[in-house]
C-alpha cells in the first residue's frame, strides 16, 4: 500500500510495523485478548509420569468480565475483605475446637455414668 507524502509528493510504502508502538500493540492485545495454551508431558518409555496443562489468557479486566471471567472479585486474598475473612475464619476454628472439647467431656461423663450403674439386663441370682 503506498500513500503520497504530503511534503515531497512521492509515494512511500507503509509497513505493518510503521506507526505501531508497544503501547498500540498492548492496547490491541488487551482489547481483543490472547490465549496461550500448551501441554507438557514427561514420559519414560511408554509410561507417562507427569502432564502439565497450561492455559493462559491475557486480556483487560473489561474484556475478561465481558467473557464471564471474574474470579478475582471473590478471591479473599485479592479483595479488601481478606483480613475480615481471615479473622472470621479464625473465630470459627476456635468455636469448632471448643465444641469438640465439649463433646469429648460429655462422652467421658456419659461413660462414667454407665460404669457406675449396674447392668440390668441380667436377672438377679437367688441363693
Amino acid at each position: 500500500m503506498s500513500q503520497p507524502n504530503k511534503q515531497t509528493g512521492s509515494n512511500r510504502i507503509v509497513t505493518s510495523t510503521q506507526g505501531s508502538t508497544l503501547a498500540d500493540i498492548l492496547e490491541r492485545v488487551l482489547d481483543k485478548g490472547i490465549v496461550i495454551a500448551g501441554d507438557i508431558a514427561v514420559s519414560v518409555g511408554s509410561t507417562e509420569l507427569l502432564t502439565i496443562r497450561i492455559r493462559l489468557l491475557i486480556s483487560s479486566v473489561d474484556k475478561a468480565k465481558e467473557i464471564g471471567i471474574n474470579w478475582w472479585e471473590s478471591d479473599p486474598y485479592l479483595s479488601s475483605q481478606a483480613s475480615e475473612l481471615m479473622q472470621s475464619n479464625q473465630q470459627l476454628l476456635e468455636q469448632v475446637k471448643s465444641l469438640q472439647e465439649e463433646v469429648r467431656s460429655l462422652k467421658a461423663l456419659a461413660g462414667d455414668r454407665e460404669a457406675k450403674q449396674p447392668d440390668k439386663t441380667e436377672p438377679d441370682k437367688i441363693e
